[in-house]
């Protein structure tokens, strides 16, 4: 089968065997460039890419895939905290198995998510990272008295803007690098921030400055809700916090609740308002063009949010 991985000179799309062992069987419909992979890629693997999917079972269904697997055993993944498993990171698609960026994929049946109708499996690759944006929402509890500021306008960021307006966040404000991340939010309902504070803050850049940033922009006993991550060092400006007592709320992927499930629940969001996708996925290219998809992904400036490609 076709599949997609870096080779040390570059992203290739070449043959691999097909998936064998446990797991239901998908054909896989799209997939979706995260900046994960990028970093991946940076890192040295290997592995085929992708964690941003969604496909078709053997019975039809069409199905998001929870990319975070966990071991399916212990106590965290046995309650539906499975982004807590202590073995997350030897299921990490891409980064430490084989992802699924290819013609057909292998996933536990506990980890597939059906689509509701209403989204089209060729924008349910986005499921995967509204789950995250959506877990990190609900984690700062977002909700209808809460006013929200977004820093960091890259796909996450603007995931996170669309799924505070969905919980009822009666105002929802954007800071971007790029004109057209700007732009995007605007389509989403984001308005820009001003002199005012916000309750929840989520930073979604994973930099010094951004986390500086969300910071300054929480008010008094509010939080900032960590959904990027900070790869070269971790230093919080801990004056303001203090004075303020701003509470960071690190946030990790996605799982299951007490009263529902964040990826259905961020599919849910995606089939009632397609303007997210619409707005979100600025590019699409077949899987055999799927090295021009990741140079297109890594050149944020030219404007591009969310890189889709379509596997068959």
């Amino acid at each position: 089968m076709r599949a997609v991985r870096s080779t040390g000179e570059g992203v290739e799309v070449v043959d691999v065997d097909a998936p064998e062992g446990p797991g239901d069987l998908l054909t896989m419909r799209t997939a979706s460039i995260c900046g994960s992979d990028l970093g991946y890629i940076a890192m040295g693997s290997r592995f085929v890419l992708g964690h941003e999917l969604a496909g078709v079972t053997e019975d039809g269904r069409r199905v998001a895939v929870e990319a975070a697997f966990g071991c399916m055993t212990c106590a965290q993944c046995r309650r539906g905290d499975y982004n807590l498993c202590a073995r997350i990171a030897e299921t990490g698609l891409g980064l430490a198995v084989d992802g699924g960026m290819s013609q057909w994929f292998r996933a536990p049946a506990e980890r597939l998510v059906d689509l509701p109708p209403g989204l089209d499996v060729a924008d349910a690759s986005l499921v995967e990272p509204a789950s995250v944006a959506w877990h990190g929402l609900r984690s700062g509890e977002v909700g209808p008295e809460t006013q929200v500021a977004v820093v960091g306008g890259g796909a996450i960021g603007l995931l996170a803007v669309a799924g505070a307006r969905a919980m009822g966040a009666p105002e929802v404000a954007l800071e971007a690098r790029h004109a057209a991340q700007m732009a995007a939010g605007e389509r989403l309902g984001a308005t820009t921030t001003d002199d005012g504070l916000y309750d929840v803050v989520v930073e979604a850049a994973g930099s010094p400055s951004a986390l500086a940033r969300a910071v300054d922009l929480a008010a008094p006993g509010g939080c900032v809700v960590l959904i990027g991550v900070h790869t070269s060092g971790f230093a919080p400006p801990f004056l303001p916090l203090l004075l303020k007592e701003v509470r960071l709320v690190p946030a990790i992927a996605y799982g299951r609740h007490a009263h529902g499930h964040d990826m259905a629940e961020a599919a849910a969001m995606l089939a009632a308002d397609p303007e997210v996708a619409a707005t979100l996925v600025t590019h699409r290219f077949p899987l055999e063009e799927a090295p021009r998809a990741f140079a297109a992904a890594a050149d944020r400036a030219a404007g591009a949010i969310k890189v889709v490609i379509d596997i068959q």
